[in-house]
């Protein structure tokens, strides 16, 4: 059975997704961007708050569901100018333990509400039960 997660705690979008699917010990989430959770705007133009604020979106999801960034099993990071990547490689590998999970990134023309940052990953829920 497929589990769905959608966060109170991340911004209420009327979108049709939810924020995490789970089927087993395997997770997806959607898209997070660096969005308030209060009002839903983006928490500022600057790459690095944008970064910031979708990696600690990121971990709330996880952690409403008992995982924590140790359970990253890849993540696929969109951006919008490889010119921001540097800073977005430090502020997300100051969230993550090492061995680093694996990932991907891509240049997108364009992400919600004009986000310079975009993250989804997969992770295990097996070495949480």
């Amino acid at each position: 059975m497929i589990n769905h997660q959608f966060s109170p705690n991340l911004f209420q979008s009327d979108a049709p997704f939810s924020h995490l699917t789970r089927l087993g010990d395997i997770g997806f989430t959607a898209g997070i961007i660096g969005q308030c959770p209060t009002g839903g705007s983006l928490v500022s133009s600057d790459v690095r708050a944008q970064t910031e604020q979708m990696m600690q979106n990121l971990a709330q999801l996880l952690t409403e569901v008992g995982l924590d960034f140790s359970c990253l099993l890849k993540a696929t990071i969109y951006l919008t100018d490889y010119a921001d990547f540097e800073s977005i490689n430090e502020v997300y590998a100051s969230f993550l333990p090492t061995p680093y999970p694996a990932r991907t990134t891509v240049q997108t023309a364009g992400l919600p509400l004009g986000a310079k940052v975009q993250i989804e990953s997969v992770v295990t829920f097996e070495s949480t039960e």
